[in-house]
This record gives C-alpha cells, sequence and structure tokens, in this order.
C-alpha cells in the first residue's frame, strides 16, 4: 500500500477515529487504527466492539492495500509531523514507513484481514436531522446520565419516534431531562436505547452546524450516525427503559416564572460556599414576590432574594444546587417556569409546550 495525503486531513481522520479505540482490550488488533486503500477512497476505521467509527480523508492512492497501524503510536507521529504532505507506504512484512518532508518513521503494523470490521447495518428507514438540532438534543440531556454501571439502562439515553416527534430522555434516578424534536417527516414508532458513551462522542464529531445533515439508522441491536464522510455504528443497551410518562405530571401548587439567568447565578454563588463532596442543598423559600435562596456550610452561609412571578401557594424546599444549575444551564429561554406540589414532590422547569423538562427531586434539609 501506498498513499499520500495532508497531515490536516489525515490528523482530522485520526481525530475522528481514535475516539472507538478502546483504552484497555485483550485484543491487541483493536487498539489499532485501519487503514483501507483497497477501493478508490482512502478508509480510516477503528472498533472497540461496542462502538465503531469510519471515515473517509482525502488523498492519492499510489498503490492499493490495508494496515493496521496502533493508535497511539500512530496519532503521535501524525500529530508532530510537519505541516505538509505524508507518504505512507507498506511492504509484504507489515513494516510501514511514514514519511513528511525530512521526517521518516518505520513501524510494524498488523494484517488489516485480523481487523474487526464494523458490522453491516440494513438502512431500512432514514431518519434525518440538522447537525446542529442534534449536537444541542445531547448537550441538553446527556449530564442526567448515569455514571455507575448498576443500572446498564441509566448510563444511555432513550431515543423514542412516534409520528413526526423524537423524543430524547435521560435520568439518573435524581433527576429526568427531556427534549423534544419535531422531525420533517413522520416514522413508524420506535424506542431504542443509546449509550451516553456513544452520544458523547457523536457530539464531539458533529459540526453542529444548522445546513448539514446527520442520518440515523435503527435496528435491533445497532444505531448508525452518517454524516461528512463519517460512519458511527454503536451496540444499543438492551431492556426496557423507563415507564418515563408515570413519572410526569401537570399537577401543581405552586409555578413561578423567574430570570434564568438571575437563577443560575445566584445559584452559582451560592457554591462557593460548598466544598467538593460535600452535600449541602440550597434552600428556596417562595413568597409572594420574592425568593429567597439560601445556603449554610462550614465556610459560612448565604442569602439572596430574586423578583418573581407566583402563582399559588408559598414554599420551602431545598435542592442539589449541581442539578438545578446543569438543567438551567443547558435551557436557551430568557425566564423560566418552575412548577411545585410541596417539599417532598419533584420540582418541573418546563416549557408551555413541553419542548423541554427537566423533573428534580428534592432533598431534606434543616430550616436555616
Amino acid at each position: 500500500m501506498k498513499i499520500v495525503c495532508s497531515k490536516s486531513n489525515l490528523v482530522k481522520g485520526v481525530n475522528i477515529v481514535s475516539k472507538a479505540v478502546p483504552s484497555k482490550t485483550t485484543m491487541p488488533i483493536l487498539e489499532c487504527i485501519l487503514i483501507d486503500a483497497n477501493m478508490d477512497v482512502i478508509k480510516l476505521t477503528s472498533n472497540d466492539m461496542e462502538l465503531g467509527i469510519q471515515t473517509e480523508i482525502e488523498g492519492e492512492i499510489i498503490k492499493h492495500g490495508m494496515i493496521a497501524i496502533d493508535a497511539k503510536i500512530f496519532s503521535e507521529i501524525v500529530r508532530k509531523l510537519p505541516d505538509n504532505d505524508v507518504i505512507i507506504e507498506t511492504d509484504e512484512n507489515l513494516q510501514t514507513t511514514i514519511t513528511c518532508e525530512k521526517a521518516k518513521f518505520n513501524i510494524s503494523g498488523k494484517s488489516g484481514e485480523d481487523f474487526a470490521y464494523l458490522p453491516i447495518i440494513e438502512k431500512n428507514e432514514t431518519i434525518v436531522v440538522s447537525q446542529f438540532t442534534l449536537k444541542e438534543v445531547i448537550r441538553q440531556t446527556i449530564f442526567s446520565i448515569a455514571d455507575n454501571e448498576s443500572n446498564k439502562l441509566m448510563t444511555g439515553e432513550l431515543f423514542e419516534i412516534h409520528d413526526n416527534i423524537l423524543r430524547v430522555v435521560s435520568l439518573d434516578g435524581h433527576r429526568l431531562s427531556i427534549r423534544k424534536i419535531e422531525l420533517k417527516q413522520q416514522y413508524s414508532d420506535k424506542k431504542i436505547v443509546v449509550p451516553g458513551k456513544t452520544l458523547m462522542e457523536v457530539s464531539k464529531i458533529l459540526s453542529g452546524e444548522a445546513e448539514s445533515e446527520v442520518c440515523m439508522y435503527f435496528t435491533n441491536n445497532h444505531i448508525v450516525f452518517e454524516f461528512d464522510r463519517t460512519v458511527v455504528v454503536s451496540r444499543l443497551i438492551e431492556g426496557e427503559y423507563f415507564k418515563i410518562d408515570q413519572m410526569l405530571s401537570n399537577d401543581y401548587e405552586t409555578k413561578v416564572k423567574i430570570n434564568k439567568k438571575e437563577l443560575l447565578n445566584c445559584i452559582d454563588r451560592a457554591t462557593l460556599l460548598v466544598k467538593e463532596g460535600d452535600k449541602k442543598p440550597i434552600i428556596i423559600n417562595i413568597g409572594d414576590e420574592i425568593m429567597e435562596l439560601k445556603i449554610k456550610s462550614q465556610l459560612g452561609s448565604m442569602n439572596e432574594d430574586i423578583v418573581i412571578n407566583k402563582e399559588g401557594k408559598d414554599l420551602m424546599i431545598g435542592f442539589n444546587p449541581k442539578f438545578l444549575i446543569d438543567a438551567l444551564r443547558v435551557i436557551d429561554d430568557e425566564e423560566v417556569d418552575l412548577y411545585l406540589m410541596n417539599a417532598k414532590a419533584p420540582c418541573f422547569i418546563k416549557d408551555e409546550d413541553e419542548n423541554y423538562i427537566y423533573l428534580i427531586l428534592p432533598v431534606n434539609f434543616n430550616a436555616i
């Protein structure tokens, strides 16, 4: 095999596929990036058997062939080469020469035949969204997946399609995030759980441009994302997702309309007094036109008043401040509506059309 491509194209491709190289594996071949120049395009592929990524890069194929190269050393070499054309050449003994200007590296490769190719997925129905929309939806929900493996379903997100609506849901046992997207056409009903790791990596690769599209395909076991000459294939998480609709309620005793930025900044200031790992709640005391926020820790105490519009009863309730901050940060509206029942029931932050819903469970507190 012999190929020539620019350093910038190579770096971009390697950065994309590196996201699916496993950090630990008993199969050394999976620690490699496959360079496939057997056809008329140069393809880079990586696969950790849960997540696989393939991307095409611009370049010239002088001699067809393929080689698997250790991902770590290959990406380090490529990043530190001069900004010029790179020649990658292999011989029959799988020795690989990487040349750029006066720099020349010789490294051992592995047979491309031994590489674990991406599974071939039947593409029955294509769901199309803009890159901007998918990137935003992931940003606005990914923070409330669970990071422990004790409940696998909580480490993923529910993608649920009904007619022309895509609903994306995440939860970790203390909070719930829902985003609703209107699609351009109607689709058959689908429900799958996508690993959070996959969505994080997809989000990093997406350009986020409104004009660029992502095509998604679902099967019983896999999801495929196709965009910008890149294909991401991921296994799904098996199992029946939680009954989300049973957790949602439109009943409330207190409704608060408040400036989002003011509330976020106030909670942010309050957390200055909370040490890492310290579980001090922020106590919210809702009166007629004023919401008082209080926090007390070993470092000191703070209280601040914010002007609000209130419907219903006065209420005092406590929350983990981080959970409020996470939700408020990803809401783009200038004002937000909080719906509350009592000090033991969850708080709902949602817009009128329920395009987003954030449910946060309260915490017990001693009145300050």
